[in-house]
């Protein structure tokens, strides 16, 4: 997806004394998989669901990460009335800990949530603590003009929250991340029974989980990652089994953990990420497996490799992950061969296709079997498919329609089941992010006037809009490489010339400097680009970017690519240069000393012992000597 900036199109997306009637305000999410977060606004009051981030496109050199932006809330934060979390994934709490403290407003979610959350502000050692409130599925919290309540939804992740919000124009139904999941592992469902029972009340609006939308039928049960899990077990019981899994994907950890129980293996964790969501897991019970399934790699290497399981990170092909380090033998705990089977049980994300394979095929050079999505089910999403968001429409039964979360294609098919399940064209809403879906009074729904949202860019732990000239600069880099130049001027009764040949070095660039390559060329365009200068062709000002010109019309020559090219430019005056050469040579003659030949069996020169007044004039000569250049005669 783009990342360019949505621009404030009228000035009431200002803050004010607030809208008449009911506003809908997606900053993130559509069009796009992550960065979800939505504001509920009516009149003076705002409540946000969700702030989550986007993993960077390939074209997004040297980005960590992608977060909303979140311009209109800070503009309107004084109407905030809370922050509702429908669950833990990365791409609904990831941008928490860079965008909460600047808003200061309490986050309501589940333990599990509540407690990733918290972690996570630890992480960026941040002073700032958030106000945390837990809620559980049927609970209804009252905040400003809204009422929120909470319903139980399946997903890959536990404590996953759908939500309503009850206003004075109508309710408001946000299905969060779900799947209809009869065989979930831990034993908590989707909640039908609550969804039919808002449906009864009447719902405005539906916004709803559209990542399947293109999937036909049902997404199969987690049940089914289970007795295959239980097959590779029964048929590899001679070999290590190593599976690859996301971290948060916490029933699926429970999986491995229940079937290694029954086939007498312990399990290693690895991976930093894996160790703290299954420790918080199994601290807030929400993995029932005994302390002594579990051993380090260190008490591993005492156990034969057939009776141990190891669960890791890497799942994606993610550089420094777990099983991305054992597949290039670069794991300092974990070493794989033909003895070992890999598990991989996720499937890649939109981008990480490549790396997941360039993964795979290392691993089979490594000697081990593979077994992965394509060949296996060993990995079912945590979204539902089109047959299940039917089931969920024809529960709640909502007046307008809204398709959310999700790439543009599947916000569009999802519209189209819409139609099929009897909503009318008319009311079906398909949005882009910054859009604002508005209710007056009566629920009339119209299309308003949109607001400031786009993305940033985080680099490290900066921010910032960098989707200019930065990636721009750093995408020409990583094609052409750099030639830098350092350029020493002398002026005389307003002439030009160079003191030295400039200094030239070149950085991942195909043109070659050594030798008759272009060096002499590079050196001449210089020359030429002093000339032009000296004439008044050219101004001080405007110097470098005449290096650049000539420069590139010498490698215009030889390819039709250029690398970067910069050059630093020094101004001398010819009265200093005059003071310096005199006092370079003061400092040559004051330090001179005669020649020591080697000492016996020694092939450098003794040094011979000097005083303190003579080793501190010998540092004076040696910094003069490096640091001027006698003009050319």
């Amino acid at each position: 997806m783009p990342t360019e900036r949505k621009r404030r199109t009228a000035r009431h997306t200002k803050k004010g004394k607030g809208h008449s009637g009911l506003r809908i305000i997606p900053l993130g999410g559509l069009g796009e998989i992550g960065k979800n977060i939505t504001a509920i606004e009516y009149g003076g009051d705002i409540v946000v669901v969700d702030c989550g981030l986007k993993f960077p496109e390939e074209e997004m050199l040297g980005i960590d990460f992608v977060v909303p932006d979140i311009q209109y809330l800070l503009e309107n934060k004084e109407k905030i009335r809370g922050l509702f979390v429908t669950h833990g994934h990365e791409d609904h709490i990831g941008a928490i800990p860079l965008v909460l403290p600047r808003l200061d407003v309490p986050v309501f979610a589940t333990p599990l949530t509540l407690k990733l959350i918290e972690n996570k502000m630890l992480d960026v050692r941040s002073s700032y603590r958030p106000k945390c409130h837990q809620v559980q599925a049927g609970q209804v919290v009252r905040v400003g003009a809204f009422e929120v309540g909470f319903i139980n939804v399946c997903h890959s992740i536990p404590d996953s929250l759908a939500l309503y919000v009850r206003t004075p124009v109508g309710v408001v139904v946000h299905s969060g991340d779900f799947k209809l999941d009869t065989g979930q592992i831990g034993g908590k469902g989707t909640d039908l029974a609550a969804f039919a029972e808002i449906g009864r009340e009447g719902v405005l609006l539906l916004m709803s989980d559209s990542t399947n939308s293109e999937r036909p039928g049902f997404t199969p049960s987690e049940s089914t990652v289970a007795r295959t899990f239980e097959e590779i077990f029964r048929n590899h019981k001679d070999r290590r089994i190593v599976i690859a899994a996301f971290a948060s994907n916490l029933h699926r950890a429970q999986q491995v953990f229940s079937t290694a129980i029954r086939f007498n293996r312990k399990v290693i964790l690895v991976g930093r990420s894996m160790l703290a969501y299954v420790e918080l897991a199994k601290s807030l019970g929400y993995i029932d497996a005994p302390d002594d399934l579990f051993v380090t790699p260190q008490e591993a290497e005492k156990l034969a490799h057939n009776r141990t399981v190891v669960l890791t990170t890497g799942s994606q092909g993610e550089p420094f992950s777990g099983l991305v380090l054992m597949s290039k033998g670069d794991h300092r705990q974990v070493k794989l061969g033909p003895k070992d089977l890999v598990v991989i049980s996720a499937t890649p994300i939109p981008g990480n296709e490549k790396l997941v394979s360039n993964t795979v095929n290392r691993l089979f050079a490594c000697g081990c079997d593979v077994v992965y999505e394509r060949n296996s089910a060993i990995h079912v999403s945590g979204h539902a498919s089109r047959e299940e968001q039917k089931i969920l429409m024809s529960l709640v039964k909502p007046r307008y329609f809204m398709p959310v979360h999700g790439e543009y294609r599947h916000l569009v098919r999802h519209g189209q089941i819409a139609r099929e399940m009897g909503i009318p064209a008319k009311n079906i809403f398909v949005l882009q992010n910054g859009s604002v879906l508005s209710f007056d009074e009566k629920g009339e729904a119209k299309v308003g006037t949109g607001v400031y949202s786009g993305s940033v860019l985080v680099d490290g732990m900066m921010l910032g809009e960098f989707e200019g000239s930065l990636l721009r600069e750093r995408k020409e880099l990583s094609e052409n490489g750099l030639i830098s130049l350092s350029v020493v001027l002398v002026e005389r009764d307003g002439l030009f010339r160079l003191v030295s040949p400039p200094k030239i070095e070149s950085r991942g660039s195909i043109y070659g400097l050594d030798g008759e390559g272009m060096r002499p060329d590079i050196e001449a365009a210089v020359e030429k680009a002093t000339v032009a200068l000296g004439t008044g062709a050219v101004d001080k000002t405007a110097f470098p970017t005449e290096i650049r010109k000539r420069i590139r019309e010498v490698l215009a020559q030889n390819s039709r690519t250029y690398p970067s090219i910069m050059p630093l430019v020094t101004f001398l005056s010819d009265e200093v240069l005059k003071s310096e050469g005199k006092r370079s040579k003061r400092t040559l003659h004051r330090t001179a000393e005669p020649e020591i030949p080697p000492a016996p069996g020694r092939g450098k020169a003794a040094k011979p012992k000097r005083s303190g007044k003579a080793r501190r004039d010998s540092f004076e000569g040696k910094g003069s000597v490096s640091a001027r250049v006698k003009p050319p005669v």
